[in-house]
């Protein structure tokens, strides 16, 4: 199963907080406001600084912001910051010792293809698109009366 680190689902609840405000957020304020604990906002954040996502400022009102809006930050990106490039195996994109049968491996670099779709579906899909998803779950559409009504004669029936 290709499974993402917990940092990397918090660093897009962080950069998803950031982009809630204007103005420069702290740490403590990132954590109150998210339920994520201080000390793992701010590697977070520390992390997202070095990957070009977020910068920091120094000083009595010193904090982070975000360096591009939510639009053109792809998910892709967010994984990189975090958890260094996506890859499938340890071979892909030419990687060499990840594998003690490398020299013999009969499919060594034909993950390559698999590795480019899934590249190129995250980088598809920016943090606007994230942040608009969670907010559609978050406030689902009101039902049509009449559907409403159906569903609730029929209780097996299932409103989709």
């Amino acid at each position: 199963m290709l499974r993402l680190s917990k940092l990397t689902d918090y660093a897009v609840v962080v950069l998803v907080r950031l982009a809630r405000c204007d103005e420069v957020q702290t740490a403590p304020g990132i954590a109150t406001a998210t339920g994520i604990p201080e000390p793992t906002v701010s590697k977070v954040l520390k992390a997202l600084a070095s990957g070009g996502l977020v910068v920091s400022q120094r000083g009595a009102r010193g904090g982070y912001r975000l360096m591009r809006s939510l639009n053109e930050v792809a998910v892709s990106a967010v994984i990189t910051a975090i958890d260094g490039p996506i890859a499938l195996t340890a071979c892909v994109e030419g990687s060499v010792g990840g594998c003690e049968a490398e020299n013999l491996c009969p499919v060594r670099g034909r993950w390559d293809p698999v590795n480019e779709a899934i590249q190129s579906a995250l980088s598809a899909i920016t943090l606007a698109d994230m942040q608009e998803a969670a907010m559609v779950r978050s406030f689902p559409l009101v039902l049509e009366p009449a559907r409403l009504e159906s569903s609730r004669l029929d209780p097996t029936r299932a409103v989709s």
